[in-house]
């Protein structure tokens, strides 16, 4: 239990997980009524229009990748993230007070999405990198692991607090009301030691935007792992649409949208805190969970009741948030420091941008056909994601290839060399997999590391 939360023992990771879990509540609060406020008071049950709001919301996280991701490399990100919690708190509170005064309508709210869309794609890459600023290398996977268990646990208790919210007084309350959580995460950002942070990496060139480009280009693994998190967030992970039209067709109000958002949020908790509790984030275990998501959302597709309905979600939580943050730690682990926020914002960007183009079809496929075939969609779009990472794997060997050793070492002569201090060297490539020694000749290396420093070749 004590190695789940060991990322807690720093001061910085305590603070910001409180900030971070209040302000995850208003976020799911918004979400919940925003789709809702879409489907049931600006149309007449269009799922379609559910598809484009949510399509405009991720479009820029797409369409922005390379700025948003140089960006969180060349700024400071607890300042950037104190500017884009600020803008989104500010929309949030005037798309609520337009509510309240009946002034909004479909096309406004339109531009609503796309701007919080904008202001998500800083936020987002900044955010996600800042939390391996927080802890140290080796912690690094379970903070990423305890962050989501953060946002999903703030999961269980948002949606349904909107349902309720507005059952009681309307839509409106719940936008000024994330407003107001949003003030938790900038006094988070606020009381921050600065000093405590890891130090940033800024590797020769790391200013150009096309670097984390080209970095992902020659990791196969990476591409793989992308392609199925495409799959998986265009099509799969369409979950207000869902569970939106779901609770309309067993005729329940927005408590019924919100408990059902709740009860998937059950499962995606077990499936963060798992996380948590493992070393490492393995390619594998990303195949595994998108192939029980594939297997889930078949079966919820299937359920005759409402209730039987809400308990196959806590298993495609699971399976979801599995695949997810074990994908989201490899990625974190396994990058460059001094191209984290570029690798990772292009990793946001493919997970959320695929939603511009998956949930109007999703939307669609719900209006025409019904909702429970538009989870069929999602579940098959899963098992194509599932069969092309079990292929690459089988085909590169990595089932049978001891993890610390997939990638191998190489040194360019062609580039001139420098002479490095040792220990600065070691904080570079500690968020890296780790080169595997022969057991007899890892004492010598590592007596001869003590007394001479290590040569690496130098960026032109």
């Amino acid at each position: 239990m004590t190695s789940m939360f060991r990322s807690f023992a720093e001061y910085n990771y305590r603070v910001w997980f409180v900030g971070a879990f209040v302000s995850n509540i208003g976020t799911w609060m918004q979400a919940t009524a925003l789709s809702w406020v879409v489907l049931t008071e600006l149309t007449n049950n269009d799922a379609g229009a559910m598809g484009v709001t949510m399509g405009l919301q991720f479009a820029p996280p797409l369409l922005l990748v390379s700025v948003t991701g140089w960006v969180a490399d060349r700024f400071d990100r607890r300042r950037l993230m104190m500017i884009t919690q600020s803008v989104l708190l500010m929309l949030g509170t005037a798309i609520g007070t337009m509510l309240l005064l009946g002034a909004m309508t479909l096309p406004l709210m339109y531009a609503f999405a796309l701007a919080l869309g904008v202001a998500g794609a800083f936020d987002t890459p900044a955010r996600q990198a800042f939390v391996s600023d927080l802890v140290s290398r080796t912690d690094a996977s379970n903070a990423v692991a305890l962050n989501s268990a953060s946002f999903n646990g703030a999961r269980m208790i948002g949606p349904a607090a909107a349902g309720l919210v507005i059952v009681a007084v309307g839509t409106g309350w719940v936008f000024l009301l994330n407003g107001v959580t949003f003030v938790a995460m900038i006094v988070a950002l606020a009381l921050l030691r600065p000093g405590s942070l890891v130090p940033r990496v800024r590797a020769p060139g790391a200013a150009r935007l096309a670097d984390g480009f080209r970095y992902v280009a020659g990791r196969p693994d990476l591409l793989v792992m992308f392609v199925m998190v495409f799959l998986l967030g265009a099509f799969g992970m369409n979950f207000p649409i869902f569970a939106s039209t779901m609770a309309l067709e067993f005729g329940r109000d927005a408590d019924g949208y919100g408990l059902l958002s709740s009860i998937l949020a059950v499962g995606s908790l077990a499936g963060a805190l798992m996380a948590a509790r493992r070393e490492r984030a393995r390619l594998r275990l990303v195949v595994a969970g998108i192939g029980l998501f594939a297997a889930a959302a078949a079966v919820a597709a299937a359920m005759p009741t409402y209730w039987l309905y809400a308990v196959t979600l806590m298993a495609t939580g699971f399976a979801v948030v599995t695949a997810l943050t074990t994908a989201n730690g490899y990625v974190q682990t396994t990058t460059d420091p001094a191209l984290r926020g570029r690798v990772l914002a292009l990793y946001m960007a493919i997970l959320m941008g695929g939603t511009p183009l998956g949930a109007p079809i999703v939307g669609w496929v719900a209006a025409e056909f019904g909702p429970r075939t538009a989870m069929l969609v999602g579940a098959a779009a899963a098992a194509v994601a599932c069969a092309v990472g079990a292929v690459w794997m089988l085909a590169s060997g990595r089932l049978h290839r001891h993890e610390s050793r997939r990638f191998a070492l190489t040194i360019d002569l062609t580039r001139p060399l420098e002479i490095v201090d040792p220990e600065a060297f070691s904080d570079e490539v500690a968020a890296t997999t780790p080169i595997g020694l022969p057991a007899e000749s890892a004492p010598h290396r590592s007596r001869r590391s003590r007394s001479r420093p290590l040569i690496r070749a130098r960026g032109r």
